[in-house]
């Protein structure tokens, strides 16, 4: 079991905490990543290998080194795990794994004292903490009556494999993000299929640029000022038409209706009264911050959400949130990454150990 005293810890090596750790060993900071996968890759190493770069809602490059040459048809799952271990390795960066962080608490009352972090690897201790532990772990499940005599399969996104197992069963999608119609038209081209979501979806025809993007990024920066929950960048930027999507519209399967009533053992009770029989219901519903770790400290505020300024926690400077928020897009990630640092050499008894490191 380890024991360590460090200036900051990184929970999760994911795109951003990746990004923290490459920005604190160039500042020279005393660093720990502690890690609580298997390998690198974060939770790309857990995502359905349909999901190839072709279709992947866009990769940032990691900081310092860029993606090599991309095969489209490759799954991102093995591209984007491969790209992260030879980044880690590249630059020597200080992971740990598998190292399950249990609880974040303070060492004692002074604001400018150490954080005491419990691991399934020993006690470590630093004078700030940089959380970039994502939301896969967490998926949301929303409850709706009858749910649980349904005799029917129910997954979340986060246990999909591929659309051949549901060949010739009728499955709901449940769900309005990037997803939810994805994996529409993944199934929908073997078996039928029914999409329900809370609310109308909105659609883009015009391209995502650079001002529609800085636009919701301060949407939901605005949000988590205000101590409110985080909403989703998509949920503010609305589905982007493509081709494969078209198609899929074209066959009937982003036909969407509003959402049914409740669930009955052989299907749906759809607000219309009637019953819509179905075999799988297929929640794509998204995905709730993983923060439990951090419970000790005390951080969500009335409004269920965690007061921010930028990266940093405004109740406790100590501790900032990359990769949370308006930082949840991979560009989002690689941006707060550097800011949390940033910040954090500001703070009281935080000093660089070494001259800065530099690549490339």
């Amino acid at each position: 079991m380890n024991s360590a005293r460090v200036d900051v810890a990184v929970i999760g090596a994911g795109q951003a905490g990746l990004s923290a750790a490459y920005h604190l060993q160039r500042r020279g900071l005393n660093y720990v990543v502690l890690d609580a996968e298997e390998g690198p890759g974060g939770a790309w190493r857990h995502r359905w290998r349909s999901l190839r770069m072709a279709t992947v809602n866009g990769i940032s490059d990691l900081p310092g080194i860029a993606k090599p040459a991309v095969d489209p048809s490759e799954p991102s799952s093995e591209f984007l795990t491969r790209y992260f271990r030879d980044y880690e390795e590249e630059l020597g960066l200080a992971v740990r794994r598998p190292v399950k962080v249990r609880s974040v608490s303070r060492e004692d009352t002074d604001p400018a004292g150490r954080l005491a972090i419990s691991t399934s690897d020993g006690e470590w201790a630093a004078k700030a903490v940089i959380n970039a532990t994502g939301t896969w772990t967490r998926p949301f499940w929303p409850i709706y009556p009858g749910q649980s005599t349904f005799r029917g399969r129910q997954l979340h996104v986060a246990d999909y494999v591929s659309a051949e197992e549901f060949a010739g069963l009728h499955v709901i999608v449940v769900g309005g993000g990037i997803s939810a119609v994805g994996l529409l038209d993944e199934i929908s081209q073997v078996t039928s299929t029914s999409w329900f979501t809370r609310r109308e979806p909105v659609w883009r025809d015009a391209e995502f640029d650079a001002r529609a993007g800085h636009d919701a990024v301060a949407l939901v920066e605005e949000r988590v000022r205000k101590g409110l929950p985080p909403q989703s960048v998509v949920s503010v930027t609305g589905l982007i038409w493509t081709p494969a999507l078209r198609a899929a519209s074209a066959r009937g399967a982003l036909d969407r209706q509003p959402m049914f009533t409740a669930i009955e053992p052989d299907g749906v009770r759809l607000a219309d009264g009637s019953l819509l029989r179905a075999d799988v219901i297929l929640w794509a519903t998204g995905f709730r911050a993983e923060l439990e770790h951090l419970a000790p400290l005390h951080l969500r505020g009335p409004g269920g959400g965690i007061v921010m300024d930028g990266t940093r926690v405004a109740a406790e400077p100590r501790v900032h949130l990359v990769g949370y928020g308006p930082s949840s897009s991979t560009i989002g990630a690689n941006r707060a990454g550097r800011a949390a640092v940033a910040a954090i050499l500001k703070l009281p008894g935080v000093a660089p150990a070494a001259e800065t490191v530099t690549w490339g």
